[in-house]
């Protein structure tokens, strides 16, 4: 295949007219491919990866079913999501175990859509203080036994599990004795500046939906926030629905930490690409209007509506980040992150043909995985 008269994202995160070639499922130097898809000037991206989302369509990955999988892989794919690693509610240990033993077994089945490259534990090791939209009653203490199966139970799918140092008396010894088998992120937490520090010092290096289930980030409690500005080996997750983050906070996380430790995610629930109403998540009922999703029960927020490549476009129309920028954070960022940018993440020779064409407005025009044309 080759894909000409494109606007090709570059490993520069710069934009060039070039034309793309596909051969075999990954960038090539040559294609002998006739087939010839005309660009018309598009932008042409990597495929994006979200490293942290409930569902959507309907589904959600703690439905613990391969049909909810594959729906899910099926929608976030023809979205120009290629790559997904969605992430767990709080629940209780055993139907999480389930969970993730599906998601394995799913994975060993290379069935289409997106790729299932990881999963991302949000719950259950989490602060009550700081619950949000996750179940109280299934929160437990973090138990290096616990992760190790529910490592165990995912064959390796599991990239990150949370924790909230400050619930957690024992976090410095678990985080010494997993943070070489996973990433440790911290998530759902109430720690204040020195807690969160002592964590990511002992090799936590990830922060789950940075501003959102935290303390504030004020001039004299810096809390989680503050933290993360002072390790530079932490990634942090920003949720850029619109509804999340406001655009200033957004911009000044930028400034912040720098365009190469954003992680854009969309943290989208199974109501994304579906109709207004009421939908479950974690198995707490949530109310949907729009792009806002909240609970029944208290009005929090409950994850979101709206998919990363939505998530995408809001950033670059309606907060100022650039186009380049925003595109390293849903593809580049998330691929390093994951371990996988050797394969993926990037048009570049050798990797995995996965490339999203944009017109000038950002709408989807096009979606090729593996180097076939899918939407």
């Amino acid at each position: 295949m080759i894909i000409k008269h494109v606007k090709a994202y570059t490993q520069e995160q710069t934009f060039k007219e070039q034309d793309i070639l596909i051969e075999n499922g990954v960038f090539s130097a040559r294609s002998s491919d006739p087939e010839v898809i005309d660009g018309c000037g598009c932008y042409a991206i990597p495929g994006l990866i979200d490293l942290h989302f409930h569902g959507c369509g309907g589904y959600d990955f703690c439905d613990g079913t391969y049909e909810a999988i594959a729906k899910i892989a099926t929608c976030e794919a023809a979205a120009g999501i290629t790559g997904i690693c969605p992430a767990t509610m709080t629940l209780p240990s055993g139907e999480l175990t389930q969970i993730l033993h599906t998601a394995n077994e799913y994975q060993k089945a290379a069935a289409p859509g997106a790729d299932l490259i990881g999963i991302n534990m949000e719950g259950p090791f989490i602060s009550s203080a700081k619950k949000g939209a996750q179940d109280p009653k299934h929160i437990l203490p973090c138990s290096v036994q616990t992760a190790r199966m529910f490592l165990e139970a995912s064959g390796g799918l599991v990239k990150f599990i949370g924790i909230a140092p400050e619930s957690n008396p024992d976090y410095l010894d678990f985080i010494a004795q997993m943070k070489d088998a996973v990433h440790i992120s911290l998530a759902h937490t109430n720690a204040d500046y020195d807690t969160a520090m002592r964590a990511f010092d002992a090799g936590a290096d990830h922060a789950v939906h940075l501003y959102n289930a935290m303390p504030p980030f004020t001039h004299r409690q810096p809390g989680v926030v503050g933290a993360v500005a002072d390790s530079p080996h932490v990634y942090a997750e920003l949720i850029c629905d619109g509804v999340h983050i406001h655009p200033s906070v957004v911009r000044a996380t930028f400034r912040m930490l720098g365009a190469d430790r954003v992680v854009f995610i969309s943290d989208s629930m199974r109501a994304a690409g579906m109709p207004n109403g009421r939908y479950t998540l974690g198995g707490l009922d949530v109310q949907v209007e729009g792009r806002q999703a909240t609970l029944i029960s208290d009005g929090s927020l409950a994850g979101s509506a709206s998919n990363l490549m939505e998530c995408l476009r809001t950033a670059v129309t309606q907060m100022q980040i650039p186009l380049e920028t925003a595109v390293a954070c849903a593809t580049v960022n998330p691929a390093k992150c994951l371990g996988v940018f050797d394969t993926r993440g990037s048009i570049a020779i050798g990797k995995k043909a996965d490339v999203v064409l944009l017109d000038s407005s950002l709408a989807l025009k096009a979606v090729i995985k593996d180097g076939v044309r899918i939407a």
